[in-house]
C-alpha cells in the first residue's frame, strides 16, 4: 500500500531528519512510528502526504510515486489527525466534518448521510452534536470530532499525529480503545505517531521503531517484547527484564462455553509474562485456567493490553 525505498530528509545546515529509510505498510495495517524526540517519526508521517519533501528516495502508494499524484487530489484521499486538533473554530462541527466532501463537490444530501453516519460511528449523537461549535465540545469529544473529519471523505489512508497525547489518561484510554474497535470495522491503512511505547503496543498491528532519522527495528508488538534487536529496543520498549515475573491475566479474559475452549492450548490464570507471548505467537486464542475450571479465553489483543497498561503503571 506505502512503501518507503531509501527515503531521506535532509536539511539545509546538513543534518539528517531521516535517513535510509525503507518500509513497506500493508494495506488494512495499522503501522505505529515510534522514537524518542528528534527520532524523525513525524517528519516521516509527513512526507506521505508530501508537507515536507523528499530530499532523496521513493515513496509510492499503490505502486505510484507520490510525486506523480495531483497535490490536492493526493491529500483530500489520505485523512489527517494531529495532536493540535485544529478543527475550524467558527465552523459547526457538521461544517468542520464536511470540508473534504464539499471540496470534492459531494452531492449535498450524501454529505448530509456521511455526517450522521461518522459522528455515530465516533460515538457521538447526530442530532446533539451537529450544529455545536468546537469550544462547546470537551478535549476528547473534539479529537472524536477529528477522526471523523479525517473519515469523512472515506480515503484508504490515515495519517495519525500523536492524536492523544494532549488528551488526560481516561479520555485517552477511552478512544484508544475506540480505535481499535473502529479499525476492527473500516480496515483503513493508518500509520499512527507516538511517543508512547504503551500506547504503541495497544494499538498497532506492527511497530517500526526509529532512532537518529533510521530505523531500528519493525515488528509485531510480540517481536519487540520478545525478540528485541539491541540494547536500545530492550531499552525503550522497558519490558525485556521482567518478562519472567508472574502476572493475573483475568482482566483479559473473554467469557466462553466448554465447546469454544475445547480444542484450545490451555495456560494458568496466573503466568510469566514470557510464557504467554510465547503461546501467543504460536497460537491465536488461548484457554485460560483457574485451578481446574476453564474460566475463558485470552488473544494477543488482551495480553497486549496488559502490558501496556502494565507500562503506563510503571512510568
Amino acid at each position: 500500500m506505502i512503501s518507503f525505498e531509501n527515503v531521506a530528509k535532509k536539511y539545509d545546515d546538513g543534518t539528517y531528519a531521516v535517513k535510509n529509510f525503507n518500509l513497506h505498510i500493508n494495506e488494512g495495517e495499522l503501522l505505529v512510528l515510534i522514537g524518542p524526540s528528534g527520532s524523525g517519526k513525524t517528519t516521516t508521517l509527513k512526507m506521505i502526504n508530501r508537507l515536507i519533501p523528499l530530499t532523496a528516495g521513493y515513496i509510492r502508494i499503490k505502486d505510484k510515486m507520490i510525486s506523480d499524484y495531483d497535490i490536492h487530489e493526493l491529500r483530500w484521499d489520505i485523512g489527517y489527525v494531529l495532536q493540535q486538533i485544529a478543527l475550524f473554530p467558527h465552523m459547526t462541527i457538521e461544517e468542520n466534518i464536511a470540508v473534504v466532501p464539499e471540496m470534492k463537490k459531494w452531492d449535498q444530501n450524501k454529505i448530509s448521510h456521511r455526517i450522521d453516519e461518522l459522528l455515530d460511528m465516533v460515538g457521538l449523537d447526530p442530532k446533539t452534536y451537529r450544529k455545536r461549535l468546537p469550544h462547546e465540545l470537551s478535549g476528547g469529544q473534539q479529537q472524536r470530532i477529528g477522526v471523523a473529519r479525517a473519515l469523512a471523505a472515506n480515503p484508504p489512508i490515515i495519517l495519525m499525529d500523536e492524536p492523544f497525547s494532549a488528551l488526560d489518561p481516561l479520555s485517552r484510554e477511552k478512544l484508544q480503545d475506540d480505535l481499535i474497535q473502529l479499525q476492527n470495522n473500516i480496515k483503513k491503512t493508518i500509520v499512527f505517531v507516538t511517543h508512547d511505547m504503551s500506547e504503541a503496543l495497544k494499538l498497532g498491528d506492527r511497530i517500526c521503531l526509529m532512532r537518529n532519522g533510521e530505523v531500528v527495528q519493525t515488528g509485531s508488538p510480540e517481536e519487540l517484547l520478545q525478540q528485541p534487536a539491541n540494547d536500545f529496543v530492550r531499552e525503550f520498549v522497558g519490558i525485556d527484564q521482567s518478562k519472567g515475573e508472574m502476572v493475573d491475566i483475568i482482566e483479559a479474559v473473554h467469557p466462553a462455553n466448554p465447546m469454544e475452549m475445547e480444542h484450545l492450548p490451555v495456560i494458568s490464570r496466573k503466568v510469566s509474562i514470557n510464557g504467554i507471548l510465547v503461546l501467543l505467537s504460536e497460537h491465536e486464542q488461548l484457554a485460560v485456567v483457574d485451578g481446574d475450571e476453564k474460566i475463558g479465553t485470552i488473544d494477543r489483543q488482551g495480553m497486549i493490553q496488559i502490558l501496556s497498561g502494565r507500562m503506563e503503571a510503571m512510568k
